[in-house]
Formats: structure tokens, sequence, C-alpha cells
């Protein structure tokens, strides 16, 4: 029996994440449909933002020579109003936040730093800058400038900046196909009925929804039963796809087909076997043009490893630049333990800057329940054994989307 690979967290990501491929055809997406969707070319900006001098503020526009003075208001400006310059020795104009600013003013004082205003007139403060509250024509971006780059992950300030532009459709990636895959005659589907020594169905459900979650379209293609020749034939068909996404069936166990299957149609395994807990029999490789993640049966081992791993590998493949986890320091709250030997993944929740280990970290990885108090995950080197209260650790909070080009180390230590 071939024994499982001893490789790192890291190094079992580093392999992964060399092996990916990616997929460059494109497509023309509405706005409206863009979110979380990838660039495959660079956005030129063709409109100048702003696209003229405006307020930032409701106050006052007036020449900076004039600070300190009671000024007479000339006209009154509102936002959409086209103002020609017309100020005389002495005037002002009262102006609206986002109103154009006439070329004859330079400086705008907000309304509630005025100390005089009333009967057409205003007194203007003496202290302000010159350029105070104007925002100018392309301060933000010119015309002929890049606006996103290639590689864009696209998210909703982004689609707020591309609609500012007038633009309504973009250039992007298509979507990779993802097929999720569950083993084992134990399993049963949520809407079957299942006797006390059977399954349901969890997994397929937790990934693909994840999966949809971070913008990734995936199709739940059934439960391979525990048979070589059948899981053989069944991974053939699943070759269209560009990844395929397994859980269970992957340890050393005699009834763990799925790795022989994978061999059998042509694959090129990257690693087979992690040093963490959990999640050690984990597998990812390429076979012909699909990738494969063949990720543990356990149900909280299969979304962490999804996550922690599938992840990265999968916005990579999508064309992002940026497909790294970013992490955060939190003080850990409660001491508590760790098994040394490999890399312990920890799940806990983040409050108010604090980390608390999720059951006092006395959980098993066939339980659903931690995931569900959990906010964030840690790592933990192999040779550490304890985490102190006080202990300032690095988290990666499963809700974020602030992904990071470095590849920087997630480490909890």
């Amino acid at each position: 029996m071939t024994k499982l690979d001893k490789i790192s967290f890291y190094e079992a990501r580093k392999r992964a994440l060399d092996g990916v491929s990616l997929k460059k055809s494109s497509e023309l997406v509405l706005l409206e449909n863009a979110l979380f969707r990838v660039l495959s070319k660079d956005v030129i900006c063709k409109k100048n933002l702003p696209s003229f001098d405006n307020s930032a503020m409701d106050g006052f526009a007036f020449k900076h020579e004039d600070g300190g003075k009671k000024l007479k208001i000339a006209l009154k400006i509102f936002a959409g109003d086209k103002p020609e310059a017309i100020l005389k020795e002495g005037e002002c104009y009262q102006i609206m936040t986002g109103a154009k600013v006439p070329n004859d003013a330079d400086t705008i004082a907000p309304i509630e730093d005025c100390t005089l205003f009333e009967e057409g007139f205003v007194q203007v403060p003496n202290n302000l800058k010159k350029g105070s509250s104007l925002r100018l024509k392309g301060e933000e971006q010119k015309k002929g400038e890049t606006l996103l780059k290639k590689g864009t992950l696209l998210q909703p300030a982004d689609i707020t900046l591309l609609a500012s532009q007038g633009i309504i459709a973009v250039e992007v990636y298509k979507k990779i196909s993802i097929a999720v895959v569950s083993t084992g005659d134990e399993i049963r589907e949520p809407w079957e009925e299942a006797d006390e020594d059977e399954i349901y169905n969890a997994n397929a459900f937790g990934i693909t929804s994840m999966l949809k979650k971070f913008g990734f379209d995936s199709s739940y293609a059934g439960a391979i039963p525990d048979s070589l020749e059948k899981t053989i034939e069944f991974i053939a068909a699943l070759k269209k796809h560009d990844v395929i996404i397994t859980t269970g069936g992957i340890s050393m166990g005699e009834a763990d087909f799925l790795n022989d299957a994978f061999i059998k149609n042509g694959l090129k395994s990257f690693f087979h076997g992690v040093m963490v807990k959990p999640g050690r029999p984990t597998m990812m490789g390429e076979m012909s043009d699909t990738f494969v993640m063949a990720m543990p049966g356990n149900p909280l081992t299969s979304l962490i490893n999804t996550f922690l791993l599938s992840l990265p590998v999968l916005l990579k493949m999508q064309g992002s630049l940026k497909y790294h986890h970013p992490f955060t320091y939190a003080k850990n709250k409660k001491e508590f333990k760790l098994k040394s030997g490999r890399a312990n993944v920890i799940l806990g929740d983040v409050t108010n800057g604090e980390f608390e280990v999720a059951k006092d970290n006395k959980y098993g990885s066939g339980m659903i329940t931690p995931m569900c108090l959990s906010s964030c995950v840690a790592i933990f080197d192999a040779g550490i054994s304890k985490v102190e209260e006080g202990e300032l650790i690095k988290v990666v909070l499963l809700d974020s989307f602030a992904l990071s080009e470095a590849d920087g180390n997630i480490n909890g230590n």
C-alpha cells in the first residue's frame, strides 16, 4: 500500500499553484453580471474622474485671496448646473456638494465654518488652504490612464468605478467549469431516506455553496459507489470539466479506490498527503486538461481544505492576479493546546481583536458545528504544542474577499 506524502501545508499549496494553467478564453458580460468576474484585458479611462471641477462640500466658492472677507453671494449653484464665471471683486458663489465650480473660484468654505451668513452675504474663514474642498477635474483618474488592470477580480467598488465611466460591458475570462463529487455507498442525498448506518451528503452542498460565495459556478456530479471499475468510468466522463473536486475515498484504505481511478485516467499527482491536522488525506494533481482536487471525507476537513488550498488555485486558474489569503492579527483570549508533529489548522472566532478557539480546540474532523461557530482559521507550525493567553497570532477570516497578490505566510505563530 502506498504511503501518504509527508509534505508541509505550504509546500502542498506551492505545488498546486505552480501546476495551475490559466484558462485564457474570454467573453463580454454586462456590468450587472460582472461581479466576481476577472478582467481579461486592461480597462482604459475614457472620461476624466471627476470630469469637471466640483465642490466636495455644501458651502461657498471664492477666490483664495478673499479669505477672511465678507463676500456678496453672486449666484447659487446646484448639482447639474452649468455656470459661467461671473465673479466680481468681493463676490462668491453659494454651492452645493458635487456642483460644478466655475474657473474664477479656487477654494470652498464649508457652510458650517462660516461665521456669518445672512441677507445675501457670507463671512468666509481666513485659515483655509487654497483649493480646500475643491475636487479638480481628473484628480482621481485621467483620460487615457489604466483604470483597472487585466486580472482584476471585480468587486463592488470596481463595478462602481466602471459605471462612472459609462461602461456597460467588460471583457472577462470565461468561468471555469467545476464538478463536485462525493464518494461512498453509505452516502444518501438529503431528499432520500437514510437509516442509522447511512450518511447524508453534506460535503457536496458545503463545497458548492462555498464556491458560489466566492464567485464560482459548480455542478454536483453525484456520488461514486465503492467500486474501482465504476469509479474509473465515472471519472473518465468528468474530464470535460476544468476542475474536479471530490470528497472522501482518497485515503489508503482497502475501499478507497479514487486515487487508483484517477491514475487509470492519466493523473499526474502534485501531492497526495499533507502534514496538517486535520486534513492529511488531501490530493491535488492534473489529469489531461482537468485539475483534480481530492478533499478528505470528513465534512469539517473537507470545507477547511477547500477554503485554504482549493480557493487560491481556482482563483489563479480563473486569471485573478490576487489569489492568496490575507491575514490579520488577533490576541488569543484563552490558552489552548495543540498536537505537535504536524501543522495544526485551528478554527475560532474573532471579536474586538480577540481570538477565541472553537470548543477549546476539542472537536473532531467529522464535526460540522465548529465551522458554524467560527469566523476564522489559524495555522500553526508542527513544533507548536501550546498557544498562550494574550499571544498575538495570525488569523485568516473565512468571509474575507480582500485577497492578496503577495504569497504571505499565514502561519498563526
